[in-house]
């Protein structure tokens, strides 16, 4: 991606006729660092971008790609009593604005459909971001079509703004296809980060062609080559197979199953599991681990800060991540965890779930088994444990795939290009109005 002094210039066009305004469910988050680096990438390429978050930050670690953001960050209140002044005062603002009825009766049929406290939260934060939006701002785009896109909605029906967004897994999944729908037919135009995720968003829409895809991509820049593996088989108790996940330790990561298919590895192979993440599964985790008597081989690492995530991909002679989808329909769509392994050189254990497919190639760059399925995934480790030279392979071919697939730079060219399209007709017009009476 080429930026030079005049910024980011596709066809001739500047990036954008003024700021935009990027609205988080929280900032930062280390678990969204892809959100992080390509905000600064589109930095780089002459955005000017604001950043609104629902929420402060819930952990004091930092990725070092937040430091290379220059955005300015605005917290809206996460909850309306902790700051009735201020979301009184956008309030006020509004009483003139004869969007305000429109806006009012888009979020009345909203609530109508899945009445919640937390509809009127969202409102309130609508209010708020109206209000304290630059006069010059030229448009919103929220990350993740629920709560952030709520707000972005009913913001950019107060401000007549067009707005676009970026979904990616639990909102996907979990959303009713309802309310999916509603921010659909309000939007200008949507990214998702996995063609299953597209495809099934595309069906939803006005127009599929409002729906593209666009992978997150990894920054291979950012990455050191991957290391020279002594080739170990698990032969030896000194020199056990280091096998690594990363991922925060919830339903749909399938860590459990992983655990279970450790128990089963034979009893002549010399393994260590070590686990990168934190989450509400945790403890749970580690009481199965004592409870399948293999706690003595087991690290649990918790959150960790970059360099020290990347020296755990360095140690590492395998990466198991057994995805699943969780019982309320929530599933990863195509976890960064899984690039960054791939572009580390390891050979990937993974699930043929949502986006996985697109990346890992079962018997190429990876294995690929049914998720729940403690026995297979015992089985594939098994295999890959024993024989350094198909790793090897399998981590190289990892590597070409990631740099040929999934560039950062791509990804983040045709987002650009997206957000630099002209701003065209604003909210309020009557195919819009129409487009709203469709999706209600």
């Amino acid at each position: 991606m080429h930026a030079d002094k005049a910024g980011w210039s596709p066809k001739g066009r500047p990036p954008a006729a003024g700021p935009i305004a990027f609205i988080l469910k929280g900032y930062p988050r280390l678990s969204e660092t892809f959100i992080a680096q390509e905000i600064a990438g589109l930095e780089r390429a002459g955005f000017d971008i604001r950043i609104y978050s629902l929420r402060p930050p819930r952990e004091a670690a930092r990725h070092p790609v937040h430091a290379q953001i220059g955005a300015p960050v605005a917290y809206l209140p996460e909850r309306l009593r902790d700051a009735p002044l201020r979301v009184l005062k956008a309030a006020a603002r509004q009483l003139a604005n004869p969007r305000l009825a429109r806006t009012l009766a888009a979020w009345a049929a909203d609530f109508a459909r899945g009445p919640s406290l937390d509809r009127v939260r969202r409102l309130g934060q609508a209010l708020v971001l109206a209000a304290e939006l630059p006069a010059d701002t030229a448009r919103l785009h929220a990350h993740f079509l629920h709560t952030p896109a709520q707000v972005a909605h009913y913001a950019a029906l107060l401000r007549a703004l067009p707005w676009s967004a970026s979904a990616h897994a639990r909102d996907i999944w979990t959303l009713a296809d309802w309310e999916k729908r509603r921010r659909l037919g309000a939007l200008a135009w949507l990214v998702t980060c996995t063609e299953a995720g597209r495809a099934h968003l595309a069906r939803l829409a006005p127009a599929p062609g409002q729906v593209h895809l666009v992978y997150h991509g990894l920054d291979l820049a950012a990455l050191p080559p991957p290391p020279d593996r002594p080739p170990r088989r698990g032969a030896e108790a000194g020199a056990p197979v280091r096998i690594l996940s990363v991922g925060r330790a919830v339903e749909k990561k399938g860590f459990d199953t992983l655990l279970e298919a450790l128990a089963r590895l034979p009893d002549g192979l010399h393994w260590h599991f070590t686990h990168v993440g934190s989450g509400d599964k945790s403890a749970a985790l580690a009481e199965q681990a004592r409870t399948l008597a293999i706690a003595g081989r087991i690290t649990w690492r918790g959150a960790l800060t970059r360099d020290e995530v990347v020296a755990c991909y360095e140690q590492a002679d395998l990466f198991a991540l057994p995805c699943r989808i969780a019982a309320d329909g929530d599933r990863d769509g195509l976890p960064n965890v899984l690039l960054e392994a791939q572009a580390m050189g390891l050979a990937c254990i993974s699930t043929p779930v949502s986006g996985v497919p697109e990346l890992i190639e079962d018997g190429v760059n990876g294995l690929l088994v049914p998720p729940d399925d403690a026995d297979a995934l015992a089985a594939a480790i098994a295999i890959l444990a024993r024989d350094p030279e198909r790793r090897a392979a399998m981590g190289a071919q990892g590597r070409r795939r990631v740099r040929e697939r999934f560039s950062f730079d791509a990804g983040l060219v045709r987002l650009a290009s997206l957000l630099a399209q002209p701003v065209g007709a604003r909210i309020g017009t009557q195919a819009e109005a129409a487009r709203q009476r469709s999706a209600s």
